[in-house]
Parts: structure tokens; sequence; C-alpha cells
């Protein structure tokens, strides 16, 4: 009985040991033959649409992520290059003229709009030969809504297409997802033509389709990082804008008391009684 099986498998061995190399040998081909831009390639219409639609938000993304860290790392810069120069100016009119070549400096965008507003102020009141209570009433409140104009446009200038990265991060994994459906359709609607539903007829369309999330996924993941980091250097940006303007309106208003001296004692009525 022995002897009768040894003999079974030294029959078999041969067969089994071909049908191993021939599986082997397919497999390399296989593996070295199909790679992604393959499955791009031979992916259908629809997958092959959505892709392009990925790598095109992928590619504008990226676009905005490199342009907005590069203005937030000038507005960095320039912000404290600002505030070295402004703090030990002996004037506003020296520090206007020492800073006007920081363009990309939010605090010296929002200084120039308040030293211009506050000229215009000042020579029109002048004019109009008001006195120096009111002359300096005048400056502070049209000041402080200069400033505050200031800071809402150099916030909507700096966060100007970040919500595009939002965009992206929400709606490119649905979007590589519809593309993954799409292909294991159409994948399935293959399977049904031929009637063979073994691995080799499946694979290919599911690993085609499977791209698209993939794409997804690579092009939602920087923009998500991204758009979090950037609002958050946005929020620091903002609050050295406001906490500036409050430190502008504050020495003005200094300035302005120590111009006009204290306010004049309320005049004592007549006839009232000394003690």
């Amino acid at each position: 009985m022995t002897n009768y099986i040894w003999g079974l498998l030294e029959s078999w061995a041969p067969t089994f040991s071909g049908q191993i190399q021939t599986t082997s040998t397919s497999t390399v081909m296989t593996s070295h033959g199909t790679d992604v831009w393959q499955m791009v390639w031979h992916a259908g219409l629809v997958v092959q649409f959505v892709l392009l639609l990925l790598v095109l938000f992928s590619v504008l993304s990226w676009s905005i992520i490199l342009a907005k860290y590069k203005a937030i790392h000038d507005a960095r810069k320039e912000n404290a290059e600002f505030e070295e120069v402004f703090w030990s100016a002996g004037s506003l009119s020296a520090a206007h003229n020492q800073t006007k070549h920081l363009v990309s400096s939010p605090l010296a965008v929002v200084f120039r709009l308040g030293y211009a507003e506050m000229g215009k102020v000042m020579r029109a009141q002048s004019g109009e030969g008001h006195g120096e209570n009111i002359l300096g009433q005048g400056v502070i409140e049209n000041l402080s809504r200069a400033l505050s104009r200031g800071q809402a446009a150099e916030s909507t200038r700096l966060g100007r297409a970040v919500t595009f990265l939002a965009t992206t991060a929400n709606t490119a994994p649905f979007i590589g997802l519809f593309g993954t459906v799409w292909g294991i359709m159409d994948s399935f609607r293959s399977i049904g033509a031929s009637g063979a539903a073994n691995l080799a007829t499946v694979a290919p369309g599911i690993a085609e389709a499977l791209v698209a999330t993939a794409t997804g996924l690579f092009a939602a993941i920087p923009a998500v990082v991204f758009y979090n980091y950037f609002n958050r250097r946005f929020q620091v940006l903002e609050n050295e804008m406001a906490s500036f303007a409050q430190d502008f309106l504050n020495l003005v208003e200094r300035d302005l008391m120590r111009r006009t001296g204290p306010a004049p004692e309320a005049a004592e009525p007549r006839g009232a009684a000394r003690p």
C-alpha cells in the first residue's frame, strides 16, 4: 500500500511542479506588466474623467498651499521688522517713511491706512476751525473705523482662495468613491457578460476602480492638513492686527491729550455759597 501511494506521488510530481512554475511565471509577468499607469489607461471613461478631475483638484490645492505658505512666511517676517521700526521711530511720520517698503506686512498696511486717515481728518477739521477737543474726538473715531477697515481688508486678502482647500478636503474623497463605485459596476457587468466569476476576471477591474479612491485621498489629505494650519496662522495674524490697532489708537489718543492738555474744570455758578 505504501509503495502504491509513493508511486502515485512520483507520477504527479512533474505535473504539479510544472503548474507551480507556470503560475509563478505568470504572477511575475503580471506584477511587472501591470502598474498604476496601465490601470489608469485601461480604466473606463468615467473613471478616467474622475481621475482627471481629482488631479486638477490636487494641482490647484498645491498651488494655493505654496502661495499661502509663502504669503504667511513673508507676513510674519515683515511684521517683526515693522514692529521693530515702529516702536523705535521718533514719530509717526518717521515710522511711516521707514516702513513704506513693507508691502507684505499686515501691520504695515493697517498702519498706513490709519496714518493716511488721521492726516485727512486733522487737515479737514483744522481747516474748518474746530476746537482741539472736537478735533481729537473726530480723529479717534475716524481712525478707529479706518483701522477696522484695514484689518478686514488684510484678513480677506490673506484668506483668499483658502476655502478651496476645504472644498477639496470635503469633496475629493467622495468623488474618488464615485469613480470606484462606477468602476466596480463596470467589473460586474463584464463578469455577467463573460460568465466567468473567478478572481482573475474581477481583480483588474476592481484594482482600476480603487485607483480613484486612492487619488481622492491623495488630494484630500494635504488639503485638510494645510487648511487647518493656515486658519491657525491667520488667527495669529488677525490677533496681531487687533493688538496693534489698539496700541496705535492709544498712542494717538495720548498724543492728542498731551497737545490739548487736561480738560478745564467746570465754571462755578454765580452766587454759590463758599465754604
